[in-house]
């Protein structure tokens, strides 16, 4: 576990399609100022705001919404090392430790130096055609490369540190974080890592006679998917997919950046944050 750490120079930001967001926004907002600190509130999408953070106007960033909302703010804050608290209002909050209910108590802990800092990798993922760089993105979760709207499966093959690992016949790859080990390779089938590991997790999706297991690259390497058929498209945590051509390369490896969370209490905590949303979606389902 890090050093404690207490920030100076806060900033609320809310989901702007969620209405109850800003009110409990601006609650914590006037709650901090009670304590001596000024906290804006504003949009995730507002583009003053958004160059505040980039400029590191603010040493902590608090994220009130749901998954997405953080995820957002991963995006956001990582380039310039910004720590993210989540608050959430949403219906699961794998990344988010404070439910919106309890927050005046975590925020007392935060100014009483009770907090710490967790690190999690993230991903980059470059498109490559024909040798040159069509573009590349930053993932908190993961980079999926997939069938997009086609219904017919891609043909992808997979190459760990330049060595061919195998090929697959299916509705997509999934390359995960950690942190993404929660989310859509979760679904897929896939285990679930501890947040401080920095490898690399392939999680195939419905593959049609091909290798069906997850797996683990060592930390440190790195894997690359060439699409072996025209229907792939390349989708970087959720966000709109790009279309693939035949034999275009998606690399992914270990940014050079890392998303900051402000966590409390023990690191056990994820554990049983993953228990408690278990426990809660197989409530009313017949044992």
């Amino acid at each position: 576990m890090s050093s404690p750490f207490v920030p100076k120079r806060i900033v609320v930001t809310a989901y702007p399609k969620m209405p109850e967001a800003f009110t409990e926004a601006e609650a914590m907002s006037a709650f901090l100022k009670e304590k001596g600190m000024d906290a804006p509130v504003g949009s995730l999408y507002d583009e003053g705001l958004r160059k505040r953070v980039k400029r590191g106007e603010f040493d902590m960033l608090i994220a009130v919404g749901g998954d997405g909302s953080v995820l957002r703010a991963g995006h956001l804050c990582a380039s310039s090392g910004v720590p993210i608290l989540g608050v959430n209002l949403g219906r699961l909050g794998f990344l988010i430790q404070i439910d919106r209910k309890e927050w005046r108590d975590y925020f007392e802990k935060l100014l009483n130096g009770e907090a710490w800092i967790e690190n999690r990798m993230m991903l980059r993922a470059e498109h490559i055609r024909a040798g040159e760089m069509i573009g590349s993105s930053v993932a908190l979760n993961e980079a999926v490369v997939g069938r997009g709207q086609n219904l017919r499966p891609v043909r992808l093959a997979a190459f760990v540190d330049s060595r061919q690992l195998t090929s697959y016949v299916a509705d997509g790859l999934i390359a995960s974080t950690a942190t993404g080990s929660t989310a859509y390779a979760l679904a897929a089938g896939g285990p679930i890592l501890p947040p401080e590991l920095r490898n690399i997790l392939l999680v195939p999706i419905a593959p049609h006679l091909s290798v069906d297991r997850a797996v683990v690259l060592a930390e440190g390497s790195s894997v690359s998917i060439v699409a072996k058929s025209e229907n792939a498209v390349l989708s970087v945590d959720g966000q709109l997919p790009s279309p693939l051509m035949e034999d275009d390369v998606v690399n992914v490896t270990a940014a050079d950046v890392t998303a900051q969370f402000v966590r409390f209490g023990d690191p056990g905590y994820f554990y049983r944050n993953i228990t408690m949303h278990m426990n809660e979606n197989s409530i009313g389902l017949p044992r």
